[in-house]
């Protein structure tokens, strides 16, 4: 009970900057952050895959009635929730997912935390951007969409994740 409040302020600040600021920039076609990832990749290590399948359900549910989207962020979201464990114990190690914790840069260090969340964020708009193509003739702009818009996702992800694991233990 003690780490749900945190959680529940970091679903609706993601939640609300997704709405709000980031589905509203248009620089450019190819520019799309979609910064929600971020609160998949910071659950805590030692989460039960139940509640991390449960939040990624939540959150892709949140996104599609937020951007009117027909279940494609919930589609998008729900395969990184179930393959975060999988990442979580290829990237971060054994040891630090049994020790449990916010997968934070100063816990885990920034090169494996980087690629925690890259990881993550690649596999989400791979989907995501796929799945909005539909079509095999667009496939070099699709590409170049999710190139562009995992490394700017990445970047307001790392962001958030340095001022959300500031307040918060890492060890909680």
């Amino acid at each position: 009970m003690y780490r749900t409040i945190p959680y529940i302020g970091l679903f609706a600040a993601v939640v609300l900057l997704q709405v709000f600021l980031f589905d509203n920039l248009s620089i450019s076609v190819y520019l799309n952050p979609l910064v929600y990832v971020v609160f998949i990749a910071l659950l805590p290590l030692d989460a039960q895959p139940v509640t991390v399948l449960g939040s990624g359900l939540l959150l892709g549910i949140t996104m599609d009635c937020a951007m009117g989207a027909a279940g494609i962020n919930t589609i998008a979201t729900l395969p990184i929730a179930f393959f975060r464990p999988s990442l979580a114990e290829m990237i971060c190690g054994r040891e630090n997912v049994r020790e449990g914790g916010i997968p934070a840069p100063d816990r885990l260090g920034t090169r494996k935390f980087f690629l925690f969340l890259l990881a993550l964020t690649i596999i989400h708009h791979t989907i995501f951007f796929l799945l909005e193509a539909l079509s095999w003739s667009l496939m070099p702009h699709t590409i170049l969409r999710i190139v562009i818009s995992s490394a700017i996702s990445v970047a307001f992800g790392w962001i958030i994740a340095r001022i959300f694991t500031a307040k918060i233990s890492a060890r909680v």
